[in-house]
């Protein structure tokens, strides 16, 4: 029995040297998330680095070999990293801070990385103590990688090889002169170069890729979940790349844990809500570790305490950004307000139209077009407008650039915010394909210095009509300066019709500097809306004997000469019973369209 039991646990030493585990702790796109707070409102959120930091050291003290890696987008999105960057940008970066703390194997560059610059980037990594990776973001003088391509971690006797990508689509959105001399390589031909290097040079045991963007197909079927733009290049990835162990992806704000070709993939969403965990279990064959299987799964912060530890160290950069955030800068004379983010999308709004004026003052176009960028924004009410107040409304370091772009442009454009609505028994929602796999709200834009109403209930791709500038229908082929955010006026969005347009000048004060500036020049600012847009229905009329065409004006509530626009009619004194009449009503007023459904 005693020789029996000495075998058992022979033979139990021997399995447990030749496997093992190792935990892979993922997060990605923090944009500056460390306080488990929402600073427009400053009320308690489950986000940041702060609840991760709680969940870190739990699985630390549960697992034996753990490795941190974040996929970017880290040094922007916050106030906190806001007044870093360009109030006080002496101190250690906030994040990297922290991060530093957490004990971060690698940090892949994210494209906000390059929001506020080259400058405060290099600054950003050269505090970090781990290292910075993206193999495929080239110096052109030099002919290298800016930054370090890859970075080996020895786990014990195990060798783990980190590849750095980020996605090659920053040059449509990027100011150019924050990424001048860059280049920015195709993602999957160099990860195929430097898998095979890891591999075969290196001879690590574990490939993990790390790439900034995200899965643009369908994991289980491999159907285009987007349009192949090459934005994000996840799935091709792992088709033409032999040799991945774990891919950990970012960009798209999904939360992602599932298995494609039997490799783990991870996309922990946004904003420190949740936290990646992969599992490796690894046997040792031919003295080389060999990964057997493996597990994926996303932990969410929510309910999670903030690590005090993380809290503390960030406490004096906190009070600094506070103190800021609620300084007044003006007043607002009525609400600029969003009630329901839907309806604001649905008719001129306050907010909307004023943040339009703002780029128009600033850069002296006529035309403008701007977005309401997510559904948690609100705006101000009547009284004191705060830092905060404006900080939380326009969420991006964008700024301005005015093009040059025909009739028709504005008219395209249009009609690709217009396919944001579905509408269905007289009921509108947002497209489905607006809001998977990935919310894009911000990609649905209202113009201000044109006329236009959106037909709900038309084909998507044929719902503008009534394209007016300056009281004049809006000619196809002649050329009007617009104003556009630097993202959209790149062709950010799937604007394709912006790209390379000519740049007539640029703004280059961010739209929420612009906006305070605005309103301390101003001090008071007035809530209006001229009503230039309006989404609308379309109905029909049949012509009754004896009916003149002022008598049904009157009685569907529109004037006459829409009603004779609207149906090309050359002498409304010759109009026959019979006949069908198109109008058009506000959809706000058509819900519920009990008087239309009745005839009335």
């Amino acid at each position: 029995m005693k020789k029996l039991l000495g075998i058992i646990l022979i033979v139990l030493a021997v399995s447990l040297l030749f496997s093992t585990e190792v935990v892979i702790l993922h997060t990605s796109d923090l944009h500056g998330n460390i306080l488990p707070i929402n600073y427009a409102t400053n009320s308690p959120s489950d986000v940041g680095l702060a609840k991760i930091a709680t969940l870190i050291k739990q699985f630390r003290n549960e697992y034996q070999n753990v490795i941190l890696v974040d996929t970017g987008d880290l040094i922007q999105g916050t106030p906190l990293e806001y007044y870093h960057a360009r109030i006080d940008n002496k101190p250690v970066d906030p994040m990297i801070l922290v991060m530093n703390k957490l004990g971060y194997s690698a940090w892949i560059i994210g494209n906000h990385e390059f929001n506020y610059g080259l400058d405060v980037l290099e600054k950003a990594v050269s505090e970090a103590q781990f290292p910075a990776l993206s193999a495929n973001i080239i110096d052109v003088k030099e002919n290298s990688s800016l930054f370090k391509p890859y970075h080996i971690v020895n786990v014990g006797d195990i060798k783990i090889g980190i590849l750095g990508l980020t996605t090659k689509y920053i040059p449509n959105w990027e100011d150019p002169k924050n990424i001048e001399g860059l280049d920015f390589l195709d993602p999957v031909e160099v990860a195929k170069k430097y898998v095979d290097i890891l591999k075969n040079k290196e001879n690590v045991d574990i490939v993990i890729v790390a790439y900034h963007g995200g899965l643009e197909r369908d994991p289980q079927t491999g159907e285009p979940t987007e349009e192949l733009t090459g934005e994000n290049q996840a799935y091709q990835l792992l088709q033409e790349v032999d040799g991945i162990d774990v891919l950990l992806l970012g960009h798209q704000h999904r939360t992602i844990a599932t298995k494609i070709n039997n490799v783990p993939v991870s996309m922990p969403s946004y904003w420190g809500k949740s936290l990646g965990k992969i599992v490796l279990k690894l046997e040792k064959k031919d003295n080389k570790w060999q990964v057997i299987d493996s597990s994926v799964e996303q932990v969410s912060v929510k309910g999670v305490t903030a690590d005090e530890e993380i809290t503390s160290l960030i406490k004096p950069y906190d009070e600094k950004v506070q103190a800021w955030l609620d300084q007044p800068v003006g007043y607002a004379d009525g609400d600029f307000w969003v009630e329901n983010p839907l309806f604001a999308r649905l008719q001129d709004n306050p907010l909307i139209e004023f943040v339009n004026k703002v780029q128009m003052y600033y850069s002296k176009a006529k035309i403008s077009s701007t977005a309401l960028f997510n559904n948690s924004i609100k705006g101000w009410k009547s009284g004191p407008i705060t830092l905060r107040d404006i900080n939380a409304v326009y969420i991006y370091p964008n700024t301005l650039k005015v093009i040059k772009v025909t009739g028709k442009d504005i008219k395209d454009a249009l009609e690709k915010s217009a396919d944001y609505f579905v509408m269905e028994n007289y009921m509108v929602s947002v497209n489905k394909s607006w809001v998977e796999p990935k919310p894009r709200h911000y990609n649905y834009d209202m113009w201000e210095g044109i006329s236009y109403k959106i037909v709900l209930n038309n084909p998507s791709g044929n719902r503008i009509i009534d394209l007016m500038f300056e009281g004049k229908p809006i000619e196809m082929d002649k050329e009007y300066e617009i104003v556009l955010n630097n993202y959209r006026a790149g062709g950010g969005g799937g604007y394709t019709m912006f790209k390379g347009k000519p740049v007539v000048r640029e703004v280059m004060m961010e739209v929420s500097e612009l906006m305070a500036d605005y309103i301390l020049e101003h001090k008071n600012i007035k809530a209006t809306t001229d009503n230039n847009w309006q989404t609308v229905v379309k109905f029909e009329y049949v012509i009754n004997p004896g009916e003149t065409l002022w008598s049904i004006s009157k009685r569907l509530g529109v004037s006459l000469n829409d009603l004779t626009r609207w149906n090309n009619i050359k002498n409304p004194s010759l109009i026959k019973p019979g006949t069908k009449l198109v109008y058009y009503k506000n959809y706000i007023d058509t819900i519920p369209p009990i008087k239309e459904l009745i005839n009335f």
